[in-house]
């Protein structure tokens, strides 16, 4: 039986076997749950023993840990190294949008519904089929690694110091990422750049306690009033960050670079279809599909102080906080974008109070040369396994472990993602289409088919 015979013929335990790995509630930014990501290492562990790998081991972090995996008998193939990640994000729900438990996985319409179904453990476990019907078929072309890591969700606090101090271990001539989307159902395609970022809290304190709005109201500049003064001067009335230097470094979009994002075009019907909203808004001078993924930003993602809890209180805070991200393109660096924004903040804080600008975690962008052999390849595999040669575009999202491999490990990284644009990841509803969790598992064979001579 061929790899592709087995995986027709064993399609639905495939599935059964990803449902059990969704149910684990393995949200890696809340405490309560590290013992369920925990519960999904230990998981995909085991599984990578069943399906065949000669080493498995589970590396210790000063956080969540670190899963490895290993299959060398294909001598001097070349050597593919898998990364994917097996926390998810959290499944709030305060609005009732989901319509079934986020950890207890449905299909509904041809897609399986789960916190984590594409993001990522779905499109991790495409990869980890795949591997493992190539064994099962005594057809295994190339060696394989795999790293998964926990912390994915939650700033990728520790792998990066993994992959710095285990080059040996790790040592690769390709990896492989499957944590991106097509940019429509019927057009596949193949991310060759992904923005870095910087992830930042701003906080403005005022008195040394709460105060009594009615008594102090009026005397005391309120820190909540100020931070939003403060955040407001970030950006101009066209949507252009503010920050001196913040558009210094970055890279100019070359005209064939432009006319190859133009074939991925982001319409404005597409915006108000997945959003809700007939206008768009950004900087000028850029479509909406090159802003997304070659321009960089500043968001406000929560602004934190005073009462937020249900009723009344008439309280003038202490103190308030902003949750700032920026996603940050070639040639941006991170710590130099952070000291400008901390410079920017200290310039424009009234001096009723005091502000301070404070890193939570940073990521760099990372570019994939397009014509690699290991990219062309790539294309002929997505082009056999879902019939339509893939485009190439940028994505506006951000995986920052992709810059380090690319630095430490000295090799191309392919981003073979099968999500699609309404997969709703991070949010309700989050889904998987079972078509192509069973595509990708074909293209990732004859990905690794066609890279078997690269070497």
């Amino acid at each position: 039986m061929n790899p592709y015979e087995f995986i027709e013929a064993n399609h639905n335990q495939f599935l059964e076997d990803l449902k059990d790995w969704l149910r684990i509630p393995s949200i890696s930014t809340l405490s309560e749950h590290n013992a369920d990501v925990r519960k999904a290492a230990d998981w995909i562990k085991a599984h990578l023993d069943s399906i065949g790998l000669t080493r498995t081991e589970i590396f210790e972090t000063p956080g969540h840990p670190l899963v490895y995996g290993e299959w060398l008998g294909a001598g001097n193939a070349p050597t593919v190294l898998i990364y994917g990640h097996y926390d998810v994000q959290p499944a709030d729900d305060d609005e009732g949008l989901w319509q079934s438990d986020p950890f207890e996985p449905v299909v509904r319409d041809g897609n399986l519904y789960a916190r984590g179904a594409t993001d990522d453990k779905g499109q991790t476990f495409t990869q980890v089929k795949a591997i493992h019907s190539l064994l099962q078929s005594g057809q295994m072309p190339v060696n394989v690694k795999f790293i998964l890591e926990g912390e994915e969700e939650s700033g990728s606090n520790h792998i990066h110091t993994f992959v710095n101090e285990h080059p040996d271990l790790l040592a690769t001539d390709v990896v492989v990422v499957s944590d991106t989307s097509f940019h429509a159902p019927d057009q596949p395609s193949i991310v060759y750049g992904l923005r870095g970022i910087t992830y930042l809290e701003i906080e403005v304190r005022g008195p040394a306690q709460d105060l009594h709005s009615g008594m102090y109201g009026g005397i005391v500049h309120n820190p909540a009033q100020a931070l939003v003064e403060i955040l407001a001067a970030l950006h101009d009335a066209d949507g252009r960050v503010t920050v001196p230097g913040f558009y210094d470094k970055v890279r100019p979009l070359a005209t064939d670079e432009r006319a190859e994002l133009a074939k991925t075009p982001f319409p404005p019907e597409r915006l108000e279809r997945e959003t809700g909203l007939k206008t768009p808004w950004g900087e000028p001078g850029y479509e909406l599909h090159e802003r997304l993924g070659a321009r960089p930003t500043l968001e406000i993602n929560g602004i934190i102080g005073g009462r937020t809890g249900e009723g009344a209180k008439t309280v003038l805070p202490a103190r308030a906080l902003a949750k700032v991200s920026c996603r940050l393109v070639p040639d941006q660096d991170p710590k130099e974008i952070e000291a400008l924004i901390a410079q920017h903040v200290a310039s424009i804080t009234p001096e009723t109070v005091t502000s301070e600008v404070r890193v939570l975690h940073r990521g760099k962008w990372a570019i994939v040369e397009q014509d690699s052999p290991f990219m062309q390849a790539a294309a002929r595999a997505f082009e056999l396994g879902f019939g339509k040669r893939p485009v190439f575009t940028r994505e506006g999202g951000s995986i920052p472990i992709v810059g380090t491999f690319q630095d430490q490990l000295n090799a191309p990284v392919i981003l073979m993602g099968f999500g699609l644009p309404d997969d709703n990841l991070h949010g309700p509803n989050e889904k998987y289409a079972l078509e192509n969790f069973r595509k990708g598992m074909q293209t990732a064979i004859r990905f690794y088919e066609g890279i078997s001579t690269l070497k």
